[in-house]
């Protein structure tokens, strides 16, 4: 008997000991939409065996003996999958609060922004510790008006550039180092396998890279985290596309540690929204895990996503009263069919192999290798010794004839001398003629064949006129990578990382389409001699379809970056520190030796190298289980994108004079309240970014004077402006209560304060002037003007309806306001004021009338109503879905942006041109959509 108790008493303790190692996670799972306790949810612990049902009221206990930080799932039909990360506390019970799954309808919304979120966490007021940070592919309501219903306004977070923030494939960076920015197009039709992400938003603290002021999205394709299971869908549209539809499946990770996911898509469109816009895309996506053992595991990743869109044209205001908002002048019709003859073409395939390493509990080591290769190509017509074929060219249009002024000795009066019945038959020739005349450019590529009577039989090829080219890139990237995780405490822990990137960019000109003729001339008609040529070591050749002319060169470009963090967690406390370095290093090698520059543009420039560092910081303080203060700051240095270290790349390896990096800083402070029936956050952000630089090219009338060594005032020139400082200031809000269990309301709205905050110095590169290349404009008097093209106002108020029926819809308004248009910083020069002529300011130039026609122009505040709603259902088993969304019901017509033209380049030319009251070279819009909807059926295999 007594060795029976002396068994009994060894398994107690024995117990006893094993439950004070294990920790137990609780919580409660609910309807993000009803507020509704969940059933039969499976919430398990990723890469383990530990798994647990909700029970009816939503509730869950999970016992984990696993030591330290973990990831928790949380998955439900007809939801999104929630990731939660959790930490180990032996002995004790961490209370994860209400934890609210969000529908998967909403995934089916196109979305073409960033979007950055933060903890979403509702209740924890009986949680032993305050938790944060949740993972969330919901958004809360300022981000889900920012991307769904401001985004169709060009509305853009905190009026940053995509540039500003880091978006990452696995822990690699996919910014392009051309511009700084992802190239969008290479994750179209991806929808389904890019949902497993997460984010932090401005300065916040990510684990995987320092980051940009904006924030990090990092996209995880790991085989393994994706649910398993198929689903396909079908999707209708009247935007860039009309329809669409993916297919993607899920196989889980079995037995034998292998797990897959594939998808495929294909999206088109004969026409978009605006007129001619076409569009084809395909998708195609693997993604393999093999795991080794308990500590390795490899993942391969690869997709391909060629795709092909028609632009539209932006269009002065005569245009657009000619004809319509619609209209694109960049079409038109060949063999009955719509032509569009700017085309973008992308094709970029990637491929990436990742490593997990678990080096124990604590430790854990990722790395991985990237190679991604392909090409973009935008097309357009080049012409030679012939008119333009752009249907809006200001001699075709009535404005040609209104304002003309009369001619005294050679210059212009100020007098007008308007001819209307030229402008008359303009008018009717424009709307007769309003596309592209593909038949007329192929009949100038020809000769015509005649019989000995003079009657055509035929026609044959001869050197043409006009020729459809392609500015390409092709790219080729070699990336690699390793980010270290450390968890030396319960209280704090260690991120670090490295990446080295190295960048083979050839960019040229590429003969698509001669149009019907023989051969193409690659000379350049506006000059004479040995200028005129393209490479002098080929001069004089004739090009056929797929050759290379016109200009040739390879951009190189080396990075290295590294950053280390520091994180810190305590009952009332969190805080954190990073910094980063990093060295850039670019190059260009030209591979033609161009007439006007024989010097200076064959073989390898000087090289162009930066060290830039950043440091950053932030706090949150845990006010209670419902309320967060979240304050973040950072201060870094960037080197300019390769676009604007080359001040004419195309042509030669001049570098920008006094090319500096970027100094960029920002703070931001966050107050959230989160419970049951309401989540509110209010947000202040202020960012300064110092020493930007600017390159644009466009043809500029009346800018030089007769004695800088050219034979005229015009010329076709580069513009770059250095010393530019930009200054983004203001608030955000979100705000959602759930007014009954079927019912919730939301408020967002954004404010902002948009400024350029220096005036930055401008150059000019002249190609034509043979004694004098760049030109010093002095400063340009940016100072106080409005950053173009984003909205500094956005409110939303919506309210949705969810019945316990499985159908819900859902009405917002929005009202946007403050967007301004891009304004000329040659124009704001002292230069403009002095007539080319005389070298005298113009008498006429007064400080009032400047004032009027250097006024930066407000866009008209917009009003957008939108609906959303959705069904599910079970059929056989299986789980279908209807999502639609109707945006812009009461069809308003409105601008997005514009950009004044800068041909006018002095006083009198823009005075003259803006007096007629019908000016040739007035400011050019995009429009936004008009009323436009969205329906996607989907099916869960």
């Amino acid at each position: 008997m007594g060795k029976k108790y002396l068994v009994f008493f060894i398994l107690l303790c024995f117990k006893s000991a094993f439950a004070q190692q294990e920790t137990i996670f609780s919580g409660m799972v609910i309807d993000g939409k009803t507020q509704n306790p969940l059933a039969h949810v499976v919430v398990s612990i990723q890469n383990s065996s530990i798994t647990q049902l909700t029970k009816n009221d939503g509730k869950f206990e999970l016992h984990s003996s696993l030591q330290g930080e973990q990831l928790l799932l949380i998955h439900s039909q007809d939801y999104k999958d929630l990731l939660l990360k959790i930490k180990a506390k032996p002995g004790e019970t961490v209370n994860l609060g209400i934890i609210t799954l969000e529908n998967d309808f909403s995934d089916d919304v196109p979305a073409t922004l960033i979007t950055i979120l933060e903890s979403d966490l509702s209740d924890d007021s009986s949680s032993s510790e305050i938790t944060s940070g949740l993972l969330q592919s919901s958004k809360d309501a300022f981000l889900q008006a920012s991307a769904f219903n401001w985004g169709q306004a060009r509305f853009r977070v905190r009026g940053l550039d995509s540039e500003n923030a880091t978006m990452m494939l696995n822990g690699m960076s996919m910014n392009k180092i051309y511009d700084g920015r992802p190239q969008w197009n290479n994750w179209g039709g991806l929808n389904d396998v890019l949902r497993n992400q997460e984010f932090s938003i401005g300065a916040a603290a990510s684990d995987y890279t320092f980051g940009g002021i904006l924030g990090t999205q990092q996209i995880s394709t790991k085989a393994s985290a994706y649910r398993k299971g198929g689903r396909i869908s079908f999707s209708g549209s009247n935007t860039n596309y009309n329809w669409r539809t993916i297919g993607t499946y899920a196989s889980g990770m079995n037995a034998s540690g292998w797990a897959f996911a594939i998808s495929a898509g294909k999206r088109w469109a004969k026409e978009g929204y605006f007129e001619g816009t076409n569009f084809k895309a395909e998708s195609f996506f693997l993604s393999v895990e093999k795991k080794l053992n308990e500590k390795h595991s490899l993942n391969f990743t690869g997709f391909y996503t060629p795709n092909s869109r028609g632009k539209n044209s932006a269009n002065t205001a005569e245009v657009t009263q000619l004809t319509s908002e619609k209209y694109n002048s960049y079409w038109g019709f060949q063999n009955g069919e719509k032509r569009n003859s700017r085309v973008k073409n992308v094709e970029e395939p990637l491929f990436m192999l990742n490593h997990y390493f678990k080096i124990n509990e604590k430790v854990h080591l990722n790395s991985g290798v990237m190679y991604q290769f392909g090409k973009v190509g935008n097309s357009n017509i080049d012409y030679q010794k012939a008119q333009s074929p752009d249907p809006t060219y200001y001699r075709k249009l009535p404005s040609y004839y209104t304002s003309i002024y009369a001619a005294d000795n050679g210059e212009y009066s100020g007098e007008p001398a308007p001819d209307y019945e030229n402008a008359e038959k303009s008018r009717t020739l424009f709307l007769e003629n309003s596309q592209i005349n593909w038949e007329a450019m192929y009949r100038a590529n020809q000769k015509p064949i005649t019989n000995s009577e003079g009657i055509i039989t035929g026609y044959e090829p001869v050197q043409s006129r006009y020729v459809l080219y392609e500015d390409r890139t092709d790219d080729t990237s070699l990336a690699a990578n390793t980010n270290l995780n450390v968890r030396f405490t319960e209280n704090s822990t260690f991120n670090g990382g490295a990446t080295f990137r190295k960048l083979k960019s050839h960019n040229f000109q590429y003969l698509l389409d001669l149009l019907g003729g023989e051969y193409f001339q690659d000379i350049d008609a506006f000059y004479k001699g040995d200028r005129s040529q393209s490479d002098l070591q080929n001069p004089n050749r004739q090009v056929k379809t797929g050759d290379i002319y016109g200009y040739n060169y390879n951009f190189l470009a080396t990075t290295i970056d590294a950053f280390t963090q520091f994180k810190f967690s305590y009952n009332k406390i969190d805080f954190y520190l990073a910094n980063s370095f990093s060295t850039t290093n670019y190059q260009r090698e030209g591979l033609y030796q161009n007439g006007i520059y024989p010097s200076n543009s064959l073989g390898k420039s000087e090289k162009v190298s930066f060290e830039n560092f950043g440091f950053k910081g932030g706090l949150t303080y845990k006010i209670s289980g419902k309320q967060w203060l979240f304050l973040n700051g950072m201060y870094l240095t960037k080197a300019p994108s390769i676009r604007n270290s080359f001040s004419n790349s195309r042509l030669n390896n001049s570098i920008v004079d006094g090319l500096e990096s970027e100094t960029i800083s920002s703070a931001e402070a966050n107050y959230v309240f989160r419970s049951p029936k309401i989540k509110f956050r209010l947000t202040g952000y202020y960012s300064l970014m110092k020493n930007t630089t600017e390159t644009s090219f466009f043809y500029a009338e009346g800018i030089f004077d007769d004695g800088a060594g050219y034979n005229s005032t015009d010329a076709f020139v580069s513009q770059t402006l250095t010393g530019l400082t930009k200054k983004n200031v203001g608030a955000e809000l979100s705000f959602e209560y759930q007014i009954s269990t079927t019912i919730k309301t939301t408020l967002a709205a954004a404010f902002g304060n948009y400024t350029y905050d220096s005036n930055p110095n401008v150059s000019i590169a002249n190609d034509a002037n043979v004694a004098q290349n760049t030109f010093d404009l002095g400063q340009s008097y940016l100072k106080n003007y409005k950053q173009q093209g984003v909205p500094e106002q956005a409110y939303s108020l919506g309210i949705d309806y969810r019945d316990p029926k499985f159908w819900w819809i859902g009405v917002n308004m929005n009202y946007i306001a403050n967007t301004y248009i891009d304004v000329s910083p040659i124009s704001r020069t002292a230069r403009f004021y002095i007539n080319p002529a005389s070298g005298s300011v113009f008498p006429e130039a007064t400080q009032e009338r400047a004032a009027v026609l250097l006024e930066q122009e407000k866009f008209d505040p917009i009003s957008l109503f939108n609906i959303t709603g959705g069904k599910s259902w079970r059929i056989r088993g299986k789980n279908v879905g209807l999502f639609a969304s109707i945006n812009n019901v009461l069809d308003t017509k409105y601008k997005t942006g514009g950009f004044e033209q800068t041909r006018n380049a002095n006083f009198r030319e823009l005075n003259q041109d803006v007096s007629s009251g019908t000016p040739s070279f007035g400011p050019k819009y995009f429009y936004g959509y008009g009323r436009t909807y969205f329906v996607n059926l989907s099916i869960n295999l």
